[in-house]
């Protein structure tokens, strides 16, 4: 586990798109990871190959995001999930107490979130996103 040292834009795109993933220009990706309160990323210990990856951003006050959650497809990707997600939760109680958390997630993702004490959709409510 990897942390603060953000892949490159190229690696991360690389990762996304094997997970069916949206990607992202290397401007818009660089730009983001750079303004991200912490990344978290999961490292062949040998190859340094990247085979998870996560995002925190916040406003330092009442919220906290988890971004672009991804795992590569295989026998490991529900527990690389799951680490990402244990240890993304973990920074934010410790760093960001009181703040309320929201994940953009793959549905392969709900199961773990929801036994992390997320809320699939609390209220009623549904994100929905606009691409420029």
């Amino acid at each position: 586990m990897e942390l603060n040292d953000a892949p490159s834009p190229q690696e991360l795109n690389r990762l996304l798109a094997r997970c069916n993933s949206d990607t992202y220009s290397p401007q818009k990706l660089s730009k983001a990871l750079n303004n991200s309160f912490c990344n978290l990323s999961i490292l062949e210990k040998q190859t340094k190959k990247l085979f998870g990856f996560v995002r925190i951003t916040t406003d330092l006050g009442l919220n906290a995001n988890l971004w672009d959650l991804a795992a590569l497809k295989g026998q490991h990707q529900k527990q690389f999930l799951s680490v990402l997600i244990y240890q993304s939760l973990l920074i934010i109680r410790r760093d960001l107490p009181g703040c309320s958390v929201s994940i953009a997630a793959p549905s392969i993702a709900l199961q773990i979130l929801e036994n992390e004490g997320f809320i699939v959709d609390p209220g009623g409510i549904r994100a929905m996103a606009y691409r420029i």
